[in-house]
């Protein structure tokens, strides 16, 4: 989901994408097979696409042993590329080495590159609990990257991608600060989560109070207990109250109040390798419930059972939800 899992490609063309590269991995692949297969890539820009997509999520998630032997889909999809390998892809590679294969999903090397040098950071299906050197409780959830600037006069948090929940330590001499590209939070007594999502952050505060700054300081606004504030180049929304959910993914659950499933989906994805995804005609089913971050094919199964929809995996690493019938 988004366009880090292909958003901007349609439900159609990512499903038939899959549908061609399983079978072509089949060692039994026919020459008309690739005649057809080749002929639906050139029948459309989108199809080319949606080809380059599902062959980078299954290269991130097959074993590195089998690397060199991806099948005939790999070999197919050879002839289309470069006849070298650029420094970028040389790092890219290696970075999978040091970062663990089952880590990786449809990410970008920028964002990847950023988790890697980051103080702290998590992978797919992760979720960091630590403590700080004042003793303040820092929680990220999956995917995210924060770098920690401690010194005599401030506390500072810089959070580059994801979502982070802090139970701050008191501290009269030095002022607690989260800053992302949007704004800075300063806490004042609190524990309160931050997510960075495309264009804005998504402040929910538990206790305590966080002032909120705009990056350019002409705005600024007290979120107290209880409150949550979307904020971002344009300004500030109005408050709004604070999302459990939004704290929830620190105890490992997946909380939804008539939560679109497609938005579900798109925050369980966080929590399991690979593509997941839904029609879009039932993308907008509201869902109900408690789901269980860290056993996905159960929460897929509570789904399927609550909806009126089914799950179809074509691989362990696509899985799509499609109406029942």
């Amino acid at each position: 989901m988004g366009d880090q899992h292909g958003g901007r490609l349609s439900h159609a063309s990512l499903q038939q994408a899959a549908n061609w590269y399983v079978q072509l991995q089949d060692e039994n692949v026919s020459d008309e097979q690739r005649h057809h297969w080749q002929a639906w890539i050139d029948q459309h820009p989108e199809h080319r696409q949606a080809w380059g997509y599902v062959q980078r999520v299954s290269q991130r998630l097959l074993p590195l042993q089998d690397a060199n032997a991806q099948g005939a889909a790999g070999r197919a999809l050879s002839d289309t590329r470069r006849p070298h390998l650029g420094r970028r892809q040389v790092l890219g590679a290696l970075l999978l080495v040091g970062l663990g294969w089952g880590t990786w999903r449809a990410t970008p090397l920028p964002q990847a590159l950023g988790r890697w040098r980051a103080d702290y950071a998590t992978g797919t299906g992760e979720v960091r609990d630590t403590r700080l050197s004042d003793g303040t409780h820092l929680w990220l959830n999956a995917l995210s990257a924060v770098d920690v600037r401690y010194n005599a006069e401030q506390r500072r948090v810089l959070l580059h991608q994801g979502e982070i929940l802090i139970d701050t330590a008191k501290d009269p001499l030095r002022p607690f600060l989260v800053d992302t590209e949007h704004g800075r939070l300063q806490a004042l007594g609190t524990r309160f989560s931050v997510r960075r999502e495309t264009a804005r952050t998504l402040l929910n505060v538990y206790a305590g109070a966080v002032e909120v700054r705009s990056l350019d300081g002409s705005r600024s606004q007290r979120v107290e207990a209880g409150q949550q504030l979307l904020f971002g180049a344009a300004g500030f929304d109005p408050l709004d109250s604070a999302s459990a959910a939004r704290e929830a993914w620190s105890r490992g659950l997946l909380l939804a109040d008539n939560l679109p499933l497609e938005q579900l989906l798109d925050e369980l994805g966080r929590y399991r390798p690979g593509h997941l995804g839904c029609s879009p005609d039932i993308a907008r089913l509201p869902v109900m419930g408690a789901f269980p971050l860290h056993d996905s094919d159960r929460a897929l199964g509570l789904l399927e059972a609550a909806l009126p929809v089914r799950v179809k995996r074509l691989a362990s690493w696509w899985v799509t939800l499609e109406p029942r019938g």
